[in-house]
């Protein structure tokens, strides 16, 4: 028999931010603990192609991919709970589909025909959203599709959506509705109102849920979960309770106990599998909420009013933490609140430090006078992307005495360009989707605090940046006691930079958060978080 893709597609409504991503790496978590290939896309409805150009605290996090897609941060939850790479085609926004119609209009694809949302924007829609399961072959597919039901911007989405079930088929298509159940103090008790508009909303669409997953901060009685049904056309047993938790990697575990997998499976007419064995995750859970120990961390950025714009560091730390057995507790330091005589009260306490990454001279000089300190105060220092960069223009201005020392970015006629634009950028005029993305190899030193925590001589990194060291200066920063232990082996651009004289001293141009998961936490966080509970 030919092989048939499942398609599940999970909506929400309400309200933004329910929680869809989480949900839906949850229900891919079980399912695959079930024996089932299993993969998650997310579909934006904004107009961007990509979320590369916009800023943190629009969208929070860019996520970056092996092969160099920029992305919504859910798609970090997606690996960091499948442990399995994701790629361009688990990403797609309405700027990416009307472009494709509008090349495709230009080449004189439609053969005159007036171009229009139905069928030809909602033709694309479908294509992308069968892209996966016809060219990788997954059991299934589930589909986040973005924003809350009723938004005009998602309704071609929810329109193909309506199209796929009716072409696929009831037994190869499934939807899940999110939804909210508010509980009011006024009243004292939780109110089902909402969830009947949106689902209202949904069918008005034409498309009908098959399950309710409801965020609620109150246990759901089997009355409002009646009620529910009853009012949205979804029997008792389809109505799951997504009850608020203090971790979201408590979520599988819920929707296991909730038996989510197994509703969706039977409604899919799919065996059940094996039941889903899900130790490991229990023994992280339990690690992770009985720490023996605590570690303050100083996270310095100039997004910190949103903690969303470092998701994925922030992801890393909670792994690095549990294989530490402790908990990381971050403070979060605005680096453009940062000035010389008050460098050393924003980091006084504080076990170590990470400089993020970022663009722009807005809170650049906070950074750099942060790197200062932790240099001259041997504090464990971990810098990524422009906290490397930082780390070597602080060295070069104040040990080399390269006075003026900086990045090109910064100022384009510094005396001392340590760190200037990559050769292959120099003739981009256009900003999105044209820095240097996605995963390239880097060859350790050995010896290196790189080496010795990765335990291999070459690895993989992705990467999201257009500046990098220039190499014109490494022999001065290596003679001074600035090492560069990390280098692309194709390229020769430095990579990693140490200081072996050091407590713990690494800069990274790339970006590992990127690659930690629950079942594989990131080495360079795992030693840097121990290499500061070692400090007294």
């Amino acid at each position: 028999m030919p092989h048939t893709t499942k398609y599940i597609f999970v909506t929400g409504g309400v309200a933004s931010s329910l929680g869809k991503g989480i949900i839906s790496s949850s229900l891919a978590k079980l399912l695959q603990a079930r024996g089932y290939s299993v993969t998650i896309q997310k579909l934006d409805p904004y107009l961007n192609v990509d979320p590369g150009t916009l800023n943190p605290y629009e969208h929070g996090e860019c996520y970056v991919t092996e092969d160099g897609a920029e992305t919504d941060l859910d798609l970090g939850h997606y690996e960091r709970f499948l442990n399995r790479h994701t790629t361009q085609a688990n990403n797609v926004t309405t700027g990416r589909i009307y472009q494709s119609v509008i090349n495709k209009e230009r080449k004189g694809d439609y053969l005159g025909k007036t171009v229009q949302i139905i069928p030809h924007i909602t033709d694309e829609i479908k294509h992308r959203i069968k892209l996966l399961g016809t060219k990788h072959k997954f059991d299934i597919v589930i589909t986040e599709i973005g924003g809350t039901v009723g938004d005009i911007e998602s309704l071609p989405y929810v329109e193909s959506v309506r199209q796929l079930r009716y072409e696929l088929g009831t037994e190869n298509s499934l939807v899940i509705h999110l939804t909210l159940v508010p509980f009011l103090a006024a009243a004292g008790e939780l109110k089902t109102k909402p969830t009947q508009h949106s689902v209202k909303t949904l069918l008005e669409n034409g498309v009908q849920p098959d399950v309710l997953v409801l965020r609620t901060e109150k246990k759901l009685g089997d009355d409002i979960r009646r009620k529910v049904g009853l009012f949205c056309n979804v029997d008792k047993d389809s109505v799951i309770e997504s009850i608020d938790v203090l971790s979201i990697y408590e979520v599988p575990i819920l929707m296991r106990k909730e038996k989510l997998d197994q509703t969706v499976l039977r409604k899919l007419n799919m065996p059940l599998g094996n039941e889903p064995v899900m130790d490991d995750w229990v023994a992280f859970l339990k690690r992770l909420k009985n720490p023996e120990k605590e570690v303050e961390i100083a996270l310095v950025g100039k997004y910190t009013a949103l903690p969303d714009a470092y998701k994925s560091i922030v992801e890393s730390f909670i792994h690095a933490g549990v294989v530490n057995h402790c908990k990381v507790r971050l403070k979060w330091v605005n680096s453009d609140k940062i000035y010389a005589d008050n460098v050393a009260q924003q980091l006084e306490g504080m076990k170590g430090i990470l400089v993020a990454p970022g663009f722009g001279s807005r809170g650049f000089d906070g950074k750099v006078l942060t790197v200062q300190y932790a240099r001259e105060h041997n504090m464990p220092f971990l810098g990524i992307c422009l906290g490397m960069q930082c780390s070597v223009i602080e060295f070069s201005r104040n040990v080399l005495g390269l006075s003026g020392a900086n990045s090109t970015e910064m100022d384009r006629q510094t005396p001392y360009p340590v760190i200037d634009l990559m050769e292959d950028q120099k003739n981009v005029t256009e900003k999105g989707g044209t820095m240097r993305l996605g995963a390239y190899p880097c060859r350790l030193n050995k010896g290196s605090i790189a080496c010795k925590t990765y335990k291999v001589k070459e690895i993989s990194e992705r990467h999201r940046h257009r500046y990098e060291l220039n190499n014109h200066y490494t022999e001065q920063l290596a003679a001074k006691g600035m090492v560069v232990t990390g280098v692309n082996p194709d390229t020769g651009l430095a990579e990693i930079i140490e200081i072996p004289s050091h407590r713990w001293f690494v800069g990274v141009q790339f970006h590992p958060e990127y690659k930690s998961t629950v079942e594989n936490p990131h080495p360079l966080f795992v030693d840097f978080v121990r290499a500061t509970l070692e400090v007294d």
